[in-house]
């Protein structure tokens, strides 16, 4: 089964580049340059950024379903030089080499399954879990800190 990951939408994101720190700490962001490379998972681009790279750490609600108890926000990372990412059949960068925890959610935003994976276990798992017809899309978390990574559907 083809599936397809695709990262956040930048111009969501843009408006709050043009913010000064005070406005962005009343939202609970704050600006950071990467000071080592591969340690920022940009969530637009769906790859970790160069170091000297300019980023926003903030909270995002991406299980937003009113009715669902799994509602959920949480911390992420965006570049502001990102461009969207879209990857079909395949994992991003920043998905290939991290422990994920993966969560299968139905069309009610309710936990159908679940389960951990590295590399290519995690292929395997998505596509156990969206031949499951309740399953409308797969949710992607870095497992250690917990962290929103990608959102998985079919193709």
């Amino acid at each position: 089964m083809t599936f397809h990951i695709r990262g956040l939408e930048n111009e969501a994101f843009a408006p709050l580049f043009q913010m000064d720190e005070a406005s962005l700490a009343a939202l609970g962001a704050k600006r950071v340059v990467a000071d080592a490379p591969d340690m920022y998972p940009c969530r637009i681009a769906l790859q970790r950024v160069e170091e000297g790279e300019e980023l926003l750490l903030l909270n995002h609600a991406h299980q937003t379903t009113p009715t669902s108890p799994y509602r959920s926000a949480g911390p992420i990372f965006v570049s502001r030089s990102a461009k969207t990412g879209s990857y079909r059949g395949e994992l991003p960068p920043m998905l290939r080499d991290r422990l994920l925890s993966l969560r299968a959610y139905d069309a009610n935003a309710f936990i159908v399954d679940a389960e951990v994976g590295e590399g290519e276990e995690v292929l395997r798992l998505i596509e156990r879990f969206l031949a499951n017809p309740d399953v409308a899309h797969v949710d992607a978390h870095f497992a250690r800190r917990g962290c929103f990574a990608a959102r998985i559907e079919r193709a």
